[in-house]
């Protein structure tokens, strides 16, 4: 995996994140926001902060203040911005954000439990949120800490930030993500601490997520780490790791999900690996709660490496409902392991209905089974003929699954994959290429 890692020196700073505000890099002659460089600074007085056109976003987001990005401008990131419990980054339309490269320092956007995210791009007018470097692996991408589980107990912290996350607030609300666009991201310290487009930390049902697209990443697109966060909308291209990866519980719903490999080479089997992987936790497979989200209408599309082989990874004993699924352009488009997550099959606890896989299945424990896979109820194919795709990944397959009549999260869409030919749900504002 091709990661840029920091010092521990570098490291040791951005954990004090947590405890201290970082002064501003602007002097009051330079910008008129209070003295604070633009960056919530000391205020703290409930007053909107609105940032001018230009300006670098630094340090913190206090409790009581709400640091306003306008629409259609740019501004610069250095370092972590972390928004504290109390304070709130509201993002309008059309606004860029570039994070500068710095091989000693990470850039990152923090928002910590009770701390809020207010972006919201359109289809016509996007958040593009970038590196001066563009190249993987650049800076540090959004990672937003909540009050819902996570199965690792209590104390746990986000791998970038050490800021604490979990709780058992499942309607938890960290504010809004919708039609923004994140690319080069997946910054490293090490193999423990990394980033992803965007992570989400024991986040809660009240956030909304959609329309999103993780470009061009060295590790995850998107990571749930517990949680009951919910989704729609998702486009993952090129990350250099898994496209989408849950662990610690993770149990909610998402829709609309697309990831392509075409441009990573595959040459190892970290480059461009599982285009989804899927645990409930490492150390102990069996923690409660367990992993069990639902999901429907996918488009994932592999780089038909022989190195990273696994298009869907299921394992760590998690549980899943995966309905509408279209997996090309893997070797072994499917592949589960561990008792618990084979058992959880074998007894219909877990489903995969209406899915059509160019590959048979790979099942390590042999508990579960291609035959189990394609009996006739679970409407799946193996070795199929795919169709083509135009545009990259838009086309979809007649002969799905409607969710919406029984849980009105879900959008009526009786076919499988993501995104139809005729309802391309991101012209505009996602790069395909």
């Amino acid at each position: 995996m091709k990661k840029k890692y920091l010092n521990v020196l570098a490291y040791a700073m951005i954990v004090s994140m947590s405890a201290i505000s970082l002064s501003a890099c602007s002097d009051d002659d330079d910008n008129d926001n209070g003295g604070n460089g633009g960056n919530g600074g000391n205020n703290g007085d409930g007053t909107e902060i609105v940032m001018e056109d230009g300006a670098e976003l630094q340090g913190t987001v206090e409790d009581g203040q709400i640091v306003v990005l306008s629409a259609g401008n740019s501004y610069t990131l250095s370092g972590g911005y972390a928004i504290k419990n109390g304070g709130e980054l509201r993002i309008e339309e059309g606004v860029t954000i570039e994070a500068i490269y710095d091989d000693q320092v990470a850039t990152f956007i923090l928002v910590e439990q009770g701390g809020k995210i207010d972006a919201q791009g359109t289809a016509e007018a996007p958040i593009i949120m970038t590196s001066n470097v563009k190249e993987p692996g650049s800076w540090g991408g959004i990672h937003i800490c909540g009050y819902s589980h996570t199965n690792r107990g209590e104390g746990t912290m986000s791998e970038i930030g050490n800021a604490p996350y979990g709780g058992d607030q499942e309607d938890d609300n960290s504010g809004t993500l919708r039609y923004i666009r994140l690319e080069y991201t997946g910054y490293a310290f090490d193999e423990e601490h990394e980033s992803n487009g965007v992570s989400f930390y024991g986040v809660g049902s009240g956030t909304t997520v959609e329309y999103l697209q993780a470009y061009k990443g060295a590790d995850d697109g998107f990571e749930f780490f517990g949680g009951s966060v919910n989704a729609k909308y998702l486009v993952v291209t090129d990350c250099e790791d898994d496209s989408f990866d849950w662990t610690e519980g993770w149990n909610g719903k998402a829709q609309f999900l697309v990831a392509t490999q075409v441009g990573t080479t595959g040459a190892t089997d970290a480059d461009g690996d599982c285009l989804i992987e899927a645990d409930n936790q490492d150390v102990n497979p069996n923690a409660t709660p367990c992993s069990f989200p639902t999901l429907s209408n996918l488009t994932l599309i592999g780089n038909n490496s022989s190195a990273a082989a696994r298009g869907i990874r299921l394992r760590a004993g998690t549980h899943v409902q995966i309905y509408n699924a279209i997996v090309t352009g893997k070797p072994k488009c499917l592949t589960t392991a561990t008792e618990g997550t084979e058992n959880s099959l074998l007894k219909g606890e877990s489903i995969l209905n209406y899915m059509t896989l160019a590959t048979d299945i790979t099942c390590e424990e042999g508990i579960y089974s291609s035959a189990l896979f394609t009996a006739t109820d679970n409407h799946n194919e193996i070795n199929a003929t795919i169709p083509n795709f135009s545009n990259v990944f838009v086309g979809t397959i007649a002969d799905g699954y409607d969710l919406s009549a029984e849980d009105d999260f879900f959008t009526a869409a009786a076919y499988r994959g993501a995104v139809e030919a005729d309802d391309d749900w991101t012209a505009g504002w996602a790069v395909k290429e």
